[in-house]
């Protein structure tokens, strides 16, 4: 049978494998690679870079002197010729269609002559349910339209190909190929178009001529080095050697057109150094509006708003900064973009619009500093070029951000203005470019509106609607309003009692947060607190790197505490009433932590906070989350929030937001948006539009979300206590018309209001990648102009723009209440909201008395002082010991002391019993990892893990990297001691490969979290293992003895000696007295405190000896309660359990409280009075 009848017959079911092989000649494909060379070089340099690309291709590739090649351009053409092709190209600007861009890679293949009868299409790709295999018997640039022509074939998530469905021989090896799609992350790959080719005497040759392929890009932690490996010399070439075996890492370039420009590759190496996110894409770098936006959200509506306005070709970057960024780092972020702005002066002046949603945990004081440094910095610049700046932003400490702002523009000589929360987000785009004036601005979009937002009183009737600045309210095609039908208030969810499907969240959900995520705990408390919840939401805590122990936080204004696990398979069974877990895991680890979630029967919601997670990893836990029947808020999602009974992790911002937008108590519209960022600022919309929120939630900004618009949007269909709905979608993906197909089929009734962002998209000469990972269309149908037209056209309330979304959701609202659906209910108090003392200091608002005076050494700031000399001109001035510099030497003045508020530190009492008390302290938690940290690292780099394999071992482990980590210096504010160390010892040492290990593990662990740097206790340790191993003087059985018997400790014990001496001295010197901790420092947890604190009464507890399993290794005693009622004793943990939310047990290993929510009802536990007595 010939290779094209054979084809001809695909795809088909056969019972056995057809009698013919097909065979696959070696890949030959020469690149010539110029991406290192700029267009801004000499034209000499250019040309030297192209002929040096041209011999190493031929070089590595001799086949290219002998056959004829080929590429898309140039066909059937020698070696000669194809270089020749190439010098007129390279490093030159050429059009393709309307776009410009600079030809940097040309890639050059055998010219494989053949039939056009032989070309066929093959194409994988992915979607939400899994992926696709389509196939087609026409192949090449003439295919036309794929859909409609290919016969098609779904693999589920985790199913294998079903080779028994395909049984031709084109696809018998599609089983390895579609599993190298899967186990290297692909996204799309497509061979147009791949030849079959007969020939005589063996069998046929299956050539690829072409293929196009999508990576993700989030994958590269787990696929990276296969990624590395496939670009080898090895894999490519053929080459031999270790080093021929490790390839580049994987680039994603910029899109043709658009050159990735240095300050734009700074920026991205500025986000790849932290945590925060940072994003710049130059557009027109001549252009009049730039803008700074805090938000990946906020960034698409500003970016709107400013092309809506006809100011699109004027628009010079797209980005944000968002995730809570240091001041450094913003200040640098900042600092590039006026530095670019400044560059070339404009005839009309130049617009900077700094702006932001209602941030949900970055501080914004914080931020506003970095870029009040750079305007200062660029003041001279801003005035040359006619400078105006703009200012809108809310959330944590906006009120100081703002304010510093407002000062800043008395000074700087540049217009500024400044508005807040009383501010529609957009509001200053058009005040900036000259279409709207100051006053209706400044005025607020609730004064705008306030002709049509009804009196807050029950029963009152509603007001006429007013006339908007942003008119019309909705298009003439958008649908009259439906009257909508009256429906009861649901009835509250008893305690125990299970809660419909439509209402994952109430006053009685309990979760587990997996991670430790203090700041977010404490907000979900703070939130129960002020909706005047009896059992706080949150059950305890999971932390697989810790021991099972217990955390402080605050009940309102009194202490308490949370347990601590070490594991979810505790929790859970501690917590049987936990039925959510706010899952706060890192990328890496979020997958397998989500499966176990999943296989818990009583967890009924899970929400994964954490960004770039791979789409296919998503993909298998959606799968996994509907056969289980659960609900999966993410990845890359703030969570939600259910006012009055719920809230996950820091949705909602700070208390001050949460009580200005009203969420401590429900209202009647529920929103479900991809952006975390703009569900804050949905909040404040809702709020001040209408009587508030019933219920919203944040789905994320990935391609593929854990559930999707639809999911939520149903269940507010059912809940009888939601009564109008609120969609924001964005650029990107289909969900959106899948709403308004189930508005046009009636299985949604209620009023719908919406909105898609990203509409400046189609007006951009180049892709752009918007700030969520899903913000990017790829055919027609995802524009966010089609999806607007797609829903108003169903019925659904559609606004011109964003902007005029206030007035339409009041006037829905409005027409809701002449209807009597929603009938406003009369304002509750707004509660009182306890403040911290270190927000409260960082304010100003407060002042308190130091506790300790020290003058030899200060550590607060970004180096080490000794008697007000930095550390760095200690070593410049050979200051120390003698002035020799050497590494043991360095070592005992960098250990000597690490300031005074170390527990070391505050042991001083005399001379000997200072030193004495001081040393004892040494241990794991305080100093003494030199050890440890050597013998990880040199470990890892005997055994030959890359560092991303020993990163992953150790999480997998459970195990935190001892020398990995700092409480305050990070990459962006580094530890000198370690700078100067390393420093010195690649001036000095013959080799310091373990420490070149140990910096390629920071650059994975700072990824995550910008303060997991190399310490100096880990710096030391592998820099004394090069040392050691290198220098020529041990063998290496000596070096690793001296590692192992804990001679680097030694040397931070005699290091830290001196610095105890020196406290002690100081502190006689100063005529201090003995330290005694202040008490209101201390929180003072007896039994009646933590009662008392949570509204509860007062319980005494008693101990005896008798034993009491605690967390499966604990033991304690029997407990006896005494009340005026009644005396109990009980000898096991779930009957105390029943009777304490809270109760103490100890014992000569464990201190643990067990918080718990009470189920003896309130009175029984408020008449409990003195015991018994204790033994």
């Amino acid at each position: 049978m010939s290779a094209k009848a054979y084809l001809l017959e695909a795809p088909t079911v056969a019972t056995t494998k057809p009698p013919v092989a097909f065979t696959q000649p070696a890949a030959r494909l020469a690149q010539v690679n110029l991406s290192h060379v700029n267009v801004s070089d000499s034209a000499e340099h250019i040309a030297d870079a192209v002929e040096a690309a041209l011999a190493r291709a031929e070089s590595l590739n001799p086949w290219l002197l002998t056959c004829k090649l080929s590429g898309l351009l140039l066909l059937n053409a020698d070696w000669a010729s194809v270089k020749e092709w190439i010098r007129e190209r390279a490093v030159k600007e050429v059009s393709v269609g309307s776009i410009s861009g600079v030809l940097k890679t040309f890639l050059v293949e055998p010219f494989v002559p053949h039939p056009q009868d032989v070309e066929y299409y093959v194409c994988i790709q992915s979607h939400r349910e899994g992926d696709e295999i389509l196939f087609t018997h026409e192949g090449g640039i003439d295919i036309g339209d794929v859909d409609a022509k290919a016969l098609r074939l779904a693999i589920p998530i985790d199913q294998q190909l079903p080779v028994d469905r395909i049984s031709q021989a084109l696809l018998a090896d599609i089983k390895s190929e579609t599993q190298l799609y899967v186990d290297l992350n692909f996204t799309y790959l497509e061979i147009n178009p791949l030849v079959v080719l007969e020939v005589e005497g063996s069998a046929p040759q299956v050539i690829y001529l072409d293929l196009a392929a999508k990576l993700d890009q989030t994958a590269e932690f787990e696929s990276g080095d296969k990624w590395a490996r496939a670009r080898s010399d090895a894999t490519l070439y053929g080459l031999s050697g270790k080093a021929a075996e490790v390839g580049p890492a994987m680039e994603f370039p910029a899109p043709f057109g658009r050159e990735l420009s240095k300050e734009e590759a700074y920026v991205a190496e500025l986000d790849a150094k932290t945590g925060a996110s940072l994003k710049l894409t130059i557009l027109n770098k001549n252009g009049r509006v730039w803008t700074m936006v805090a938000g990946g959200g906020a960034s698409v509506v500003y970016s709107d708003a400013i092309a809506a306005l006809g100011f699109a070709h004027e628009l010079a970057n797209y980005g944000e900064y968002s995730g809570a960024p240091s001041e450094t780092q913003t200040y640098e972020y900042a600092k590039t973009i006026l530095d670019l702005m400044t560059r070339t002066p404009h005839p009309d002046g130049k617009v900077l619009i700094i702006g932001g949603g209602i941030a949900n945990f970055t501080n914004v004081a914080t931020t506003f500093k970095g870029i009040i440094r750079a305007l200062k910095e660029y003041k001279q610049a801003l005035i040359a070029n006619n400078v105006r700046v703009f200012v809108r932003r809310a959330g944590p400490n906006w009120q100081e951000g703002l304010r510093a702002m407002r000062e800043l523009g008395e000074t700087l000589g540049v217009e500024i203005r400044v508005y807040g929360p009383e501010t529609h987000i957009t509001a200053i785009v058009p005040l900036a470019l000259g279409k709207a004036s100051a006053g209706a601005t400044g005025a607020g979009f609730k004064d705008q509106l306030v002709k049509q937002i009804p009196d807050s009183v029950a029963g009152s009737t509603p007001g006429t609607p007013g006339q908007m600045d942003v008119d019309p309210l909705r298009s003439a095609t958008s649908a009259a309003p439906t009257p909508a039908v009256p429906q009861p208030a649901p009835a509250p969810v008893a305690s125990g009692e299970a809660a419909p499907w439509y209402s994952p969240f109430t006053a009685n959900t309990r979760a587990i947060v997996y991670g430790m995520q203090p700041r977010a705990v404490q907000g979900m408390l703070d939130f129960d607190f002020i909706c005047k919840r009896k059992v706080p939401s949150v059950a305890c805590m999971v932390y697989p790197f810790g021991g099972n122990h217990v955390q402080k936080f605050y009940w309102g204004t009194q202490e308490t505490l949370l347990p601590v696990f070490a594991s979810l398979k505790e929790a859970v069974k501690r917590f049987p009433d936990a039925d959510v877990v706010v899952n706060f895991a890192s990328c890496r680890s979020v997958f397998e932590s989500t499966k176990e979630m999943l296989q818990y029967q009583q967890i009924r919601t899970v929400a994964i906070i954490a960004e770039g997670v791979p789409e296919r990893h998503t993909r298998k836990l959606i799968d996994l989350s509907q056969k289980a029947g659960v609900t999966l808020i993410g990845p890359a999602t703030v969570g939600g929030i259910k006012p009055g009974c719920f809230k996950i992790g820091n949705t909602g911002g700070m208390m001050d937001n949460i009580a200005s937008s009203k969420l401590y108590r429900p209202g009647s519209v529920a929103y479900v948006s991809k952006s975390g960022g703009m569900s804050n600022e949905l909040n404040n919309i809702v709020a001040r539009t209408t009587d508030g929120v019933y219920e919203g939630v944040a789905i994320g900004g990935d391609r593929y979300p854990g559930t999707t618009f639809l999911d939520h949007m149903l269940r507010y269909e059912a809940d009888p206590g939601c009564k109008m709905l609120l969609l924001l979608g964005e650029v990107g993906g289909v969900e959106e018309y899948k709403v308004a197909e189930a508005v046009r089929n009636k299985k949604i009734t209620k009023p719908v209001v919406a909105w898609c962002i990203g509409t400046c998209a189609g007006m951009f000469e180049t892709e752009v990648q918007f700030g969520h990972a899903g913000a990017l269309a790829n055919s027609d149908s995802e524009t966010a102009e089609a999806k607007n037209a797609a829903m108003r056209a169903a019925g659904i309330h559609v606004p011109d723009t964003f902007e005029a979304l206030p007035a339409l959701l009041n006037q829905v609202y409005s027409e809701l209440v002449q209807q009597a659906i929603i009938v406003p209910k009369p304002e509750p108090e707004a509660p009182k909201i306890p403040i911290d003392y270190a927000w409260a200091q960082e304010l100003g608002l407060v002042r308190k008395p130091a506790s300790f005076v020290s003058t030899i050494c200060d550590d607060r700031g970004q180096e080490l002082l000794y008697a007000g000399m930095r550390i760095s001109d200690v070593f410049k001035e050979d200051i120390g010991i003698g002035g020799v510099l050497s590494l043991p030497v360095m070592v005992l003045m960098l250990t000597a002391d690490h300031g005074p508020a170390v527990s070391g530190a505050h042991n001083t009492i005399d001379l000997i019993s200072s030193l004495c008390s001081g040393l004892l302290t040494i241990g794991d938690r305080f100093g003494g990892a030199l050890d440890g940290a050597a013998d990880l690292f040199s470990g890892a780099y005997d055994k030959g893990l890359t560092p991303r394999e020993f990163v992953d071992s150790m999480r997998k482990q459970n195990k935190l990297i001892l020398g990995i980590g700092h409480k305050i210096k990070s990459r962006t504010n580094p530890d000198l001691r370690v700078t100067i160390i390393t420093e010195f010892a690649r001036k000095n040492f013959p080799a310091t490969p373990t420490l070149d290990y140990a910096l390629a593990v920071e650059s994975i662990t700072t990824a995550k979290k910008d303060n997991l740097i190399l310490n100096v206790d880990g710096a030391i340790g592998v820099l004394f293992v090069d040392l050691l191993r290198h220098s020529g003087a041990f063998s290496r059985e000596e070096a690793e003895e001296y590692a192992r018997i804990g001679t680097l400790n030694g040397l931070f014990v005699l290091g830290r000696s001196i610095g105890f001496i020196g406290h002690y001295l100081d502190q006689k010197r100063l005529k201090q007295g003995l330290y005694r901790h202040p008490w209101d420092d201390i929180s003072y947890l007896n039994p009646a405190a933590v009662q008392g604190g949570m509204g509860w009464g007062t319980i005494r507890l008693f101990f005896a000896t008798c034993e009491l399993e605690l967390f499966g290794s604990a033991r304690m005693g029997v407990l006896f309660l005494a009340s005026e009622r009644e005396t109990i004793i009980v000898n096991d943990l779930e009957t105390i359990s029943s009777y304490v939310p809270f109760m103490s047990l100890q014992n000569d290993n464990t201190k643990n409280l067990i918080h718990e929510g009470s189920r003896r009802d309130e009175e029984n536990a408020s008449n409990c009075g003195e015991g018994v007595g204790d033994e």
